[in-house]
């Protein structure tokens, strides 16, 4: 079952707006609900007015599920909703592991307020747990494909100084966590979704230059990019060196463990 704010192809229309609807019904009985609603962070500038559709978006659309869900007689067995590395603020070269304290930036607040929303589905019945992604790679969409093309005509560049860690994971690890932690029923609290191996900026932007065949040596400054982005930049220019502990801990597999290996994969 998907919702969707339409009805086309089957799904179920709803309106992410914090109230239930009709939600309950369609919820009752679910084995588990799998929660990523949210507008994109990179496709505007942040302007007071788009920080606030990037958070209502996320927070409304988690309460509406939580609230459809309290209502529901038979609850889902297990919600596992969204949230992003972001959590961490910036972080430098310092090890980041779910236990690491929450960052104050923009992002970090964002995304704290995002799992307290979550939270509020936790029950006897229901089992929440808080995936927070890194940089997706798959070859049909996301960052990877808005990156292709500059890549191929030889303008892929290192941003600002290069040396900011850019958690990964491949988009059939991420897919295979989320069925991992629907169906382990010790999986609860926060999950870092990226790869055992972060990279720098500097290590992605050569290893990708390597697999399609491209120089990669230009370099993008740090003030042109803040000029360019606003406070935006702070995604592309900052970073985190975060690691998958607790999934490890609990025996998590991954299939894609180093970058350049992963990116090959995608046949890109």
């Amino acid at each position: 079952m998907v919702l969707s704010r339409s009805s086309k192809h089957g799904a179920i229309a709803w309106q992410p707006d914090g109230s239930p609807g009709a939600l309950a019904g369609h919820l009752d009985g679910a084995d588990a609900v799998v929660n990523l609603a949210g507008e994109p962070l990179p496709d505007q500038r942040w302007s007071a007015a788009r920080k606030e559709v990037l958070r209502s978006s996320r927070l409304l659309a988690t309460r509406t599920l939580v609230t459809a869900m309290a209502q529901c007689a038979r609850k889902p067995r297990v919600f596992v909703s969204g949230s992003a590395i972001g959590y961490y603020g910036p972080r430098g070269d310092e090890p980041v592991t779910e236990s690491t304290e929450p960052g104050t930036d923009f992002l970090a607040r964002l995304c704290v307020d995002w799992e307290q929303e979550a939270r509020a589905a936790e029950s006897p019945a229901t089992r929440v747990a808080v995936l927070r992604t890194g940089l997706a790679l798959a070859s049909d969409g996301g960052a990877l494909q808005k990156m292709r093309l500059p890549f191929k005509l030889g303008l892929g560049a290192t941003l600002g100084s290069g040396q900011q860690y850019m958690p990964w994971i491949h988009v059939d690890d991420w897919t295979a966590m989320v069925s991992w932690l629907i169906q382990d029923e010790r999986c609860a609290g926060a999950f870092n979704a990226t790869a055992p191996a972060p990279v720098t900026n500097r290590e992605f932007t050569h290893a990708l230059g390597r697999v399609l065949r491209r120089p990669a040596v230009l370099q993008a400054p740090a003030f042109v990019l803040r000029t360019a982005l606003g406070e935006m930049s702070s995604m592309l220019l900052t970073g985190q060196r975060v690691l998958p502990a607790y999934a490890e801990q609990l025996g998590f597999r991954f299939t894609h463990r180093t970058l350049e290996p992963a990116l090959r994969s995608l046949s890109l």
